[in-house]
């Protein structure tokens, strides 16, 4: 059986808000996910993803897909959570928040996918 391209959301930490970024598929990279959140969020600056299982943070390469990252990490692929970290100057200049709020906080939609 031939699978199509199939596109999935991806939650993603952002100052502190989880975002959520539709359009993400196996081949998205880890820069297409952050240049997305950083125009949504409409700052610049430099970013990196993080990924983050329990108490361990691993930085994420440009060109690596957080949705294959995620799976390596098997049965805890759940657990993973992703955060944007800004690494170099911003306009805004508000820092970034690396600590997670509690769950209930309402997610923010963000798209990968070309608008109509």
């Amino acid at each position: 059986m031939v699978l199509g391209l199939s596109t999935m959301e991806l939650k993603v930490w952002v100052d502190g808000i989880q975002r959520v970024v539709c359009g993400v598929s196996e081949q998205t990279t880890c820069q297409e996910v952050v240049i997305a959140l950083a125009q949504a969020i409409g700052q610049t600056g430099r970013f990196v993803l993080v990924q983050r299982l329990k108490e361990k943070e691993r930085q994420l390469l440009p060109q690596e897909c957080p949705v294959g990252a995620q799976a390596t990490c098997g049965q805890f692929a759940n657990d993973v959570q992703f955060v944007l970290r800004r690494t170099g100057p911003s306009l805004a200049g508000k820092p970034s928040s690396d600590s997670c709020p509690p769950p209930e906080r309402c997610p923010v939609h963000t798209s990968l996918l070309p608008k109509p």
